[in-house]
């Protein structure tokens, strides 16, 4: 993936494809990351008491998923601890909202049909509103929260843009960004707003990175 790299306290951070042995932290990671995103709190019904438990049920769904379909999971590792994880989809799978049907299957049953249907209705509106033919979806991204503001997100979104460069055919790297946290973050790493993008009741911002983009320094 990149080759690894060092920081001012001589720390090894490199970054690579998840191990199957890292998929339960990872899936931890990203619950941390997404507990309050508005979109899975008007989805999962943030108010309801089993919030928790279907957001769980979620995240490990795909990750299982994107586990079957070969799609790229990048781990960044400090040392030999996993900090930080982000989930693309890649131009040859594209961004279909017709999963697996025993993944869909699994959401019902784990987190209710009504929910499966609104986060199907999310990836239809979201992929209607990109202009290119073929590109990745960042669609899950986390770095450990006693690891953050300390550059290492950029380590990673690093690592992620560069599939530009193992995938020829790919216009660029797209995001759907619903906070102004994240907002800020992928305008440093180099992505620009496309349009704004309202899915229920939640407004948010379709960002891209494309092929030759510049990252802020």
């Amino acid at each position: 993936m990149t080759d690894s790299v060092t920081i001012e306290n001589d720390l090894d951070i490199r970054a690579e494809y998840l191990s199957n042995e890292d998929l339960k932290l990872a899936a931890s990671l990203l619950y941390q990351s997404y507990q309050d995103d508005p979109i899975f709190l008007d989805i999962f019904n943030g108010d309801k008491p089993d919030y928790e438990q279907r957001l769980r049920a979620l995240i490990r769904e795909e990750l299982g998923i994107f586990c079957q379909a070969k799609q790229p999971m990048v781990g960044l590792y400090l040392g030999e601890t996993l900090v930080g994880v982000a989930c693309l989809n890649s131009p040859t799978e594209g961004f279909d909202s017709n999963r697996f049907w025993h993944w869909r299957l699994k959401m019902m049953l784990s987190a209710g049909y009504f929910s499966t249907k609104q986060m199907i209705e999310k990836e239809k509106i979201i992929a209607e509103a990109v202009p290119f033919n073929a590109y990745h979806m960042l669609s899950l991204i986390a770095i450990h929260p006693l690891h953050q503001h300390h550059g290492l997100g950029h380590y990673l979104m690093s690592a992620v843009n560069n599939m530009l460069e193992e995938h020829p055919s790919s216009e660029g790297v797209v995001v759907y960004a619903t906070t102004h946290k994240y907002l800020n973050f992928f305008k440093d790493v180099g992505y620009q707003v496309i349009k704004e993008v309202q899915v229920g009741k939640v407004s948010g911002s379709l960002m891209a990175y494309t092929r030759g983009s510049t990252t802020a320094s």
